[in-house]
């Protein structure tokens, strides 16, 4: 078993660094139950990588909704889908959290553009806000209810952050996170975009992205001091959301000319500050 365990927060330091080392802030009898969340997420979220074809890949969400369908005890030899049957079941989490999950993540395997901000929101809610709140009741299942609103603007803000950090590969794969409606207001157009060819526009649009980032982050931020610390781990990775928009504006340096990074040093800075601090006077 501890084999197991040890695989899963090998395959969640591989593919999601960031919540990797958030999870390590949590106790150590919630620990094995975060990671198996997140290896999860990092699966789901990573199948356009692994399988290019979007039905292969509708294959392989499929086969993850069996896996949390399922009744029975038995084991699927995947140690990540044996670890979160198990975290589901220990936990008792909603199913149907998981399914919303999954079926956002069909839009993955597309190159269909986001079609509004009110869709963006809504995808960002389905995967990074229920991942926070589904974090947020395996750590405390009683104050958990309580913030689920700031689940939804949490995730907001780190999934329109994560999606301005993969701008290039998303381009490069056609893909378009950027919602038309923005896109529009701009002065573009989703195929422009995708493209490279809109110019100015371009920039307004990713500018505008960030700021509604911003928008969710400063709503949670509000709130955050309020957070119980049993709460904290779950929310942990916003610590890192602000310093990637900063570093998007302050440094001059478009997302849409390459990958932001935040130095190990900063991000361990940030993560242990708020671990230790929570969002007190921000």
């Amino acid at each position: 078993m501890a084999g197991s365990s040890n695989l899963v927060m090998e395959a969640v330091r591989a593919a999601d660094h960031d919540r990797y080392l958030s999870a390590l802030y949590a106790p150590a009898d919630k620990r094995d139950a975060l990671l198996a969340l997140y290896a999860f997420n990092a699966e789901i979220a990573g199948v356009r990588d692994r399988i290019h074809e979007p039905l292969p890949g509708e294959v392989r969400l499929q086969w993850w909704r069996d896996v949390i369908a399922s009744e029975d005890g038995a084991d699927t030899g995947h140690p990540t889908a044996d670890a979160l049957k198990a975290t589901i079941t220990a936990n008792r989490l909603p199913k149907a959290a998981f399914e919303n999950m999954l079926d956002a993540r069909t839009f993955d395997l597309y190159d269909d553009p986001m079609p509004s901000r009110t869709d963006l929101e809504g995808y960002c809610g389905e995967t990074a806000a229920a991942l926070i709140q589904l974090v947020a009741m395996a750590l405390d299942p009683i104050a958990a209810p309580g913030f689920a609103e700031f689940a939804g603007r949490a995730g907001c803000a780190q999934a329109i952050t994560g999606l301005l950090l993969l701008l290039p590969l998303h381009r490069r794969r056609g893909q378009c996170y950027v919602p038309a409606d923005i896109l529009a207001a701009a002065g573009s157009s989703p195929e422009e975009f995708v493209k490279g060819e809109g110019g100015a526009a371009e920039q307004r649009a990713a500018a505008a992205m960030i700021a509604l980032a911003r928008d969710h982050l400063s709503a949670f931020e509000k709130g955050a001091p309020a957070l119980p610390v049993s709460l904290r781990p779950a929310f942990l990775p916003l610590a890192l959301t602000r310093g990637y928009l900063d570093k998007m504006e302050k440094t001059g340096r478009s997302p849409l000319d390459g990958a932001v990074v935040l130095s190990t040093l900063r991000r361990h800075w940030l993560l242990l500050r708020h671990a230790m601090r929570g969002w007190a006077g921000l």
